[in-house]
């Protein structure tokens, strides 16, 4: 199979590891910049054109889109899939799971564990938001934020009334969580892929943070997690669409709690933490699931 990554770094770990993966069981692979390819949208007739020359019909893509890029990129997938290319996750759930506030309430829609959770603009009563969440201690959130960035922890009420007002100032969209106690600063990541969770270690922050994430400097093992564990995780990727996922738990005195879909986990720290080849997973997953280019109707939609 001619299998194509989308990334904008051909040295990162997740993208070498995948092309490794890929090359090992035989497969020809291409690394493309998601924004140095422009599209010629014509009826009946889609093409996706890179450094002034037509792309040719892959068997798969892997999209792994950042953050920052998520409306270009997920238009390049959208273009391969009315193309007829099989992409590992499709365009419309990964810019479910980029938009927070969308995915918490598609989740909250099926009956899936999360913090309570509010989202206001331009509240009149701030007090009252705060209220509505259990208050002080709570976590305040950039709705755009990744990797821990922007997220702020409020201890005592006065102190979230003042980080809201602040970031409110600054015309951007926030999300105000309560904050688990019992979590005790840890997380969980579920690597999903097809339907199963292959993968799980739990983060742990350093001492004096509350932010998990391995960008802050957290540290994380390897985890066996409880069947509702298991079954959140993967329900939590359905409901988003996405076959390749990294879901993001919380354990709480009222079972697991999601806090995150993302549509682009990295590997590097599952894998070390585990010991798992998860882009192999990932490579048999397109194996088992993209048929050839020839016997796929294009795109609709």
């Amino acid at each position: 199979m001619h299998i194509a990554i989308l990334s904008r770094r051909p040295d990162l770990y997740s993208t070498r590891r995948l092309a490794q993966a890929a090359h090992q069981r035989g497969h020809k692979v291409s690394i493309v910049d998601t924004l140095r390819c422009y599209m010629n949208i014509t009826s009946l007739n889609p093409s996706i054109h890179y450094k002034g020359k037509k792309l040719p019909l892959f068997d798969a893509v892997i999209p792994r889109i950042g953050a920052s890029i998520t409306f270009y990129g997920t238009a390049v997938v959208r273009q391969f899939e009315m193309m007829g290319t099989f992409c590992v996750n499709p365009s419309l759930a990964i810019t479910r799971a980029r938009d927070k506030l969308r995915s918490i309430q598609l989740l909250s829609r099926k009956g899936i564990g999360l913090p309570i959770t509010g989202f206001a603009k331009r509240p009149d009563n701030i007090s009252d938001l705060i209220k509505m969440v259990g208050g002080a201690p709570l976590v305040i959130k950039l709705l755009e934020g990744t990797q821990g960035i922007g997220v702020v922890l409020a201890e005592t009420n006065k102190a979230a009334e003042s980080v809201i007002q602040s970031f409110l100032g600054l015309r951007v969209n926030i999300l105000v969580q309560e904050y688990i106690k019992e979590a005790k600063g840890s997380d969980i990541r579920c690597f999903v892929v097809g339907g199963k969770v292959v993968a799980a270690m739990e983060r742990k922050a350093l001492p004096g943070e509350f932010r998990s994430n391995l960008h802050r400097g957290g540290s994380a093992h390897s985890i066996k997690i409880t069947p509702e564990e298991r079954k959140t995780a993967v329900e939590a990727a359905k409901i988003v669409g996405l076959p390749v996922a990294g879901v993001d738990l919380l354990r709480s005195d009222r079972g697991p709690l999601v806090m995150e879909v993302n549509s682009s986990p990295g590997l590097k720290g599952i894998e070390r933490a585990t010991g798992k080849n998860i882009a192999k997973m990932i490579i048999e997953y397109i194996e088992n699931n993209a048929k050839p280019i020839s016997n796929r109707s294009r795109y609709e939609g």
